[in-house]
């Protein structure tokens, strides 16, 4: 039976175990570019066991940042700085990824330290900020330049761009974001896109963004290298985007390319009531897992090693992605592995009797 600390192989990537470092914003960029910061934060969660270390989201356009401290992958210059980052993972023993991303109406805000708060050009803000729609995401926000045709293309090429400049710097997984009610959810979700044309209204064209992402991407990104999407499989709210569409979908990202989806919720529309408990999220890794028939990723508050291999042992996921569970403790997968009865692999400069 698969277990938690058995190695994943998908494509021609072997990750050690099922354990992967989940996206985590660290707003400490300068105009998009990793630093020491990123350096000691991503390399300690591959010296601390995990598998899979993902970045936080990387920005493929200026304007696609959360805030003006977010990690950014829109420049060929923004290569060397990450390119380090991913030396330092792969040579602890864990896959490097990197998630690209675009904010959409969600951009121009402060960092949460700093209250979360739109921003305007004399805050360090941008506008336009874009979207599917022009419908702003709350009453504080600014409402959004729907995308042009012409502008959907040029998105596209961003997309692109970035995950040439991926590889460039050495990263071995991709994710794509299209979750939490950044842009390409804003596609996704009726109750975001409005639109007339061939990308609004009907299923088929509220998904047709993301997968022609997907299906461009797989053109410049090595056939032996996975791919992965994290999708919000619903929106928690009547008549949004929902569990039923999330199956529907992954099984036509699972043609275009895509090996695994990273099974998130919500984020599209403020003020929603999340039913958050442990493991809240599981069920819908399970249900996409089973009835699209494509590896999953389980998210949200699981912490406990019992719970994770529970996930794994039970077929419920592919993998486990742990977020302020690994920012509490980087070495969890190396004490997960000594409290469910694995060979530990303490780096050999902390391999002591105390430690055992």
């Amino acid at each position: 039976m698969t277990h938690l600390f058995e190695p994943l192989k998908i494509r021609d990537v072997t990750l050690r175990n099922r354990i992967a470092v989940s996206p985590m914003c660290q707003y400490s960029s300068t105009n998009g570019f990793a630093n020491d910061w990123h350096l000691v934060h991503l390399a300690s969660r591959a010296v601390g066991g995990a598998g899979l270390v993902i970045t936080e989201a990387a920005a493929v356009e200026p304007c696609g940042r959360i805030s003006p401290q977010d990690l950014g992958i829109w420049s060929d210059a923004h290569i060397e700085s990450l390119s380090r980052v991913v030396g330092l993972i792969h040579n602890f023993g864990a896959v490097a990824g990197i998630q690209l991303a675009h904010a959409g109406r969600k951009a121009s805000v402060s960092k949460p330290s700093k209250g979360g708060k739109v921003l305007d050009e004399s805050q360090e803000g941008w506008r336009p900020v874009v979207s599917s729609s022009a419908i702003a995401f709350n009453k504080d926000s600014p409402i959004p330049e729907a995308l042009s045709l012409e502008g959907i293309e040029q998105l596209i090429q961003a997309f692109v761009q970035a995950a040439k400049r991926s590889l460039q710097a050495g990263f071995k997984v991709i994710e794509i974001h299209a979750a939490h009610g950044y842009l390409l959810h804003q596609f996704l979700s009726p109750l975001v896109n409005q639109r007339q044309d061939d990308y609004g209204g009907s299923f088929e064209n509220r998904t047709r963004l993301l997968r022609e992402v997907v299906e461009k991407i797989r053109e410049v990104w090595p056939e032996s290298y996975p791919l992965l999407v994290r999708l919000s499989a619903t929106d928690w709210v009547d008549k949004g985007w929902d569990i039923e569409q999330s199956v529907a979908l992954s099984d036509k990202l699972k043609s275009l390319g895509v090996d695994l989806i990273d099974c998130s919720s919500g984020g599209a529309i403020p003020g929603i009531n999340i039913p958050v408990k442990p493991g809240y999220q599981t069920q819908i890794a399970e249900q996409i897992r089973r009835e699209a028939n494509i590896s999953t990723g389980a998210v949200g508050l699981i912490t406990s090693p019992e719970q994770a291999d529970q996930i794994i042992r039970n077929e419920v996921a592919d993998m486990v992605l742990l977020g302020r569970e690994l920012l509490r403790n980087p070495y969890w997968p190396h004490l997960a592995a000594k409290q469910l009865g694995h060979e530990k692999h303490w780096p050999i400069q902390y391999d002591r009797a105390w430690l055992s």
